[in-house]
């Protein structure tokens, strides 16, 4: 959530900014009309009260005649205070609600563009094999080792859903830990096990809610929501904390299954297991000092190149410009994976500088010292990183000519040894 007091001081050059990530600018115009409507009755009633403060303690010095007009004016002055409180009250709803549909303001550094066409690609590591038979894509992959069943997937829940088996099973565990183990034992975090649903004040604070309602799962019985990332419930441990300074900066990662509906995805990648409504990640998140946001962003994305680079798969590092960083990143890096069955480049990680956007919205705040005013952290993200597209670049970089699948020298501890992953006919042969 962005502070109103700056769209109130700064209108001209937020709107500017706002219109850079593609968003209706003038409905900055309508909120700060709606803004100085709260304000301007917010001191009229501020003066009602005193006024009818200064009358209540007049009351003793007047006459009985006088006392009696005096309570007839106060109990108009009091009606009126009734119905300017519901006013503001109503005012100041919309004047939220209007808040929170507003994204984040792009940080200097990102380039200006409309959409994706205006990323620009980075870095560029590890030149991508070659082939000297035509690689086959996940699905066929999946499907001829016996490790994706994509029929009983359907039946147990229906289109774009799946079910992993046997070593294909083992192989999405054995990354989940190994990516986990990395983050914890060299790279600084803390893992985390959250709970899996949220309440809907913690969907507000991350930027979810209102934005993307329609494409989480809910129990609106119990107001739970099913987390569409584990990026929710940990930038919300502090939620309307305020931190020490000493404490900062935290790291915190988990891995945790994630739910969508993959709406906004209709019609699209609907072979494979690219898109699904529920799939596993490992997710990173930060929360830091203002002024160490830009660089931890950039050591947040080497955390997730690492990775990419010790499975020895290509990759590259996308930056993204100021149309295509949604709702909550004032900058955003997107990792992507080289799949050469799909033959095209999949995001493994998008990691996302939100500054103090989602940190307004979960009041979490932190103090430099004693008696010092307290100011309000920086918050970021990442996948650390994301399945099932990581599992895809594994199979389809990985494959050999008779269809099976090499497993990655750094996932082999964790598959009990396992180095190749074959057909179920090559194993009873």
């Amino acid at each position: 959530m962005l502070d109103v007091k700056l769209l109130r001081e700064r209108p001209d050059w937020a709107k500017q900014e706002l219109a850079k990530v593609g968003f209706a600018v003038e409905a900055v115009d309508l909120l700060l009309e709606c803004d100085s409507q709260r304000r301007r009755l917010q001191h009229q009633l501020d003066t009602e009260r005193a006024q009818r403060a200064r009358q209540s303690r007049e009351l003793g010095r007047l006459s009985a005649e006088e006392r009696e007009q005096a309570r007839d004016e106060m109990r108009a002055l009091g009606a009126r205070i009734a119905r300017g409180e519901r006013e503001l009250a109503e005012l100041e709803r919309r004047t939220e609600a209007m808040l929170l549909e507003i994204p984040n303001l792009p940080r200097p550094q990102v380039p200006v563009g409309e959409g994706e066409n205006g990323n620009k690609v980075v870095r560029l590591e590890l030149v991508p094999r070659a082939f000297d038979f035509e690689p086959l894509p996940h699905w066929d992959l999946g499907e001829r080792l016996g490790v994706i069943d994509f029929e009983r997937g359907v039946k147990l829940a229906g289109t774009r859903f799946y079910v992993m088996t046997g070593a294909g099973a083992r192989l999405e565990r054995a990354l989940v830990d190994w990516m986990l183990d990395v983050k914890i034992t060299e790279q600084g975090y803390l893992e985390v096990w959250p709970p899996l649903m949220v309440n809907s004040a913690m969907v507000l604070g991350s930027g979810h809610l209102p934005k993307f309602r329609d494409t989480m799962y809910r129990d609106a019985e119990e107001d739970f929501w099913f987390i569409p990332t584990a990026e929710v419930p940990l930038t919300n441990l502090y939620a309307g904390e305020i931190l020490d300074a000493s404490r900062l900066p935290i790291y915190l990662t988990a891995y945790t299954p994630c739910f969508r509906r993959e709406k906004m995805s209709a019609g699209r990648d609907v072979r494979g297991i690219k898109r699904g409504h529920q799939f596993d990640k490992v997710e990173m998140v930060k929360v830091v000092a203002p002024e160490a946001s830009d660089q931890e962003l950039e050591t947040l994305v080497e955390n997730a190149c690492e990775l990419c680079r010790r499975l020895e798969i290509p990759f590259r590092v996308v930056q993204m410009c100021t149309g295509d960083l949604g709702f909550t990143a004032a900058a955003k890096y997107d990792v992507e994976m080289w799949a050469p069955g799909c033959g095209e480049w999949l995001e493994v990680s998008s990691c996302s500088n939100c500054a103090d956007f989602q940190a307004r919205r979960a009041q979490i705040r932190f103090r430099r010292g004693a008696g010092e005013r307290p100011e309000f952290v920086h918050t970021l993200n990442g996948s650390g990183l994301g399945l099932p597209r990581t599992l895809i670049a594994v199979l389809e970089n990985y494959q050999n000519q008779d269809g099976s699948v090499t497993v990655p020298k750094v996932l082999r501890p964790y598959m009990g040894g396992l180095e190749v992953i074959r057909p179920p006919e090559s194993k009873r042969g």
